[in-house]
């Protein structure tokens, strides 16, 4: 498996922790987790596209796992509004 520096880690993590915080203080929405989970999704994209490119493919291949967890997270959504 390849390795991804701490600071990376730290970063997505601090996203979702970040993105759970707003879903606390966002009463009245429905899916509220799901939904924070989803923008912080979208921001760490984000930080990922800005990054340095020479990251040995290692930005790139979490840029994909970002796009899949983006799309699963958007169907969750969509399965959770259907009941």
């Amino acid at each position: 498996m390849a390795k991804i520096k701490k600071s990376t880690v730290i970063l997505i993590i601090g996203f979702f922790i970040g993105g759970a915080v707003i879903g606390y203080a966002a009463n009245g929405i429905p899916q509220p987790h799901m939904k924070a989970a989803l923008e912080s999704l979208k921001t760490a994209r984000i930080e990922l596209e800005q990054a340095e490119h020479n990251k040995g493919g290692h930005r790139v291949k979490a840029l994909n796992l970002v796009d899949r967890a983006i799309e699963q997270v958007k169907k969750g959504i969509e399965a959770g509004e259907k009941g």
